[in-house]
């Protein structure tokens, strides 16, 4: 009986770390759509939004064309998106949207290597900015109206996560604006602020420009700032993050 008793223990034990195993496999990798037409598209040139701040944000405008972010944003709506809760854990951002994440670092090699960026990185002018690579960990956010606006209040630490062989932090947050006024998105603008106070006189704004690619610094040197609430339509951004050597 004792035997019996034993090995149903050991049965439910299996079962239990099978359903354990299960729940932690990571989601397959998405079939991504093609860069069409090939990348660059323009010249890519790193410029800063305001002065005496090039080193913590910095914009790419005409990153991806439209026609690309179309077809990016038609292929993220057949994705399963999961809301993310509005309360975050201690030090990390307010942040309340639809959202899809994966850990695919094919894809990030493709977005590093096919598109300019690394090129534009490593430009004589703004190589000090960044000297490694891009962050395997993929990120496709929905922000609509209806969600709720809590305050995107941002100060972030630095994480640590291996790139290959070498050991990197992720130190600068892209954001690849797919979506803007143009497609009908109202509001959505990223605003940072200087003097670790919310203040509107001296908010540094950002408005979403359809494939525009917003660079900039977290941890130490990350300034505050909120996402603002999206009032209209559809903001779609592709978030991640370049690495640097520790």
């Amino acid at each position: 009986m004792g035997k019996d008793k034993s090995s149903k223990q050991s049965a439910a034990n299996k079962r239990a770390h099978q359903s354990s195993a299960a729940q932690s496999v990571a989601p397959a990798t998405p079939n991504w759509p093609p860069f069409k037409p090939p990348l660059p598209v323009t010249d890519l040139m790193l410029t800063s939004p305001a002065q005496g701040f090039e080193n913590t944000i910095a914009v790419i405008h005409n990153f991806w064309p439209k026609s690309l972010c179309r077809d990016y944003v038609t292929f993220l709506k057949t994705l399963p998106l999961t809301t993310t809760p509005g309360r975050p854990k201690r030090g990390e951002a307010v942040r309340q949207n639809d959202r899809y994440q994966v850990n695919d670092p094919a894809f990030s090699q493709k977005l590093w290597l096919e598109t300019g960026l690394k090129d534009a990185l490593r430009d004589d002018s703004v190589r000090h900015l960044c000297t490694a690579s891009y962050s395997s960990n993929i990120r496709m956010r929905l922000m609509d109206k209806p969600l709720d606006d809590d305050s995107q209040l941002v100060t972030l630490p630095s994480a640590t996560e291996p790139s290959g062989t070498v050991t990197a932090k992720t130190t600068w947050t892209l954001l690849l604006y797919l979506t803007s006024g143009a497609e009908g998105c109202i509001g959505g603008e990223t605003a940072f602020y200087p003097h670790d106070r919310k203040s509107e006189k001296e908010a540094i704004v950002i408005a979403p420009e359809t494939g525009m690619l917003l660079l900039h610094k977290h941890g130490d040197d990350c300034l505050l700032h909120e996402g603002r609430e999206v009032k209209a339509g559809e903001k779609w951004i592709l978030r991640s993050d370049l690495l640097v050597p520790k």
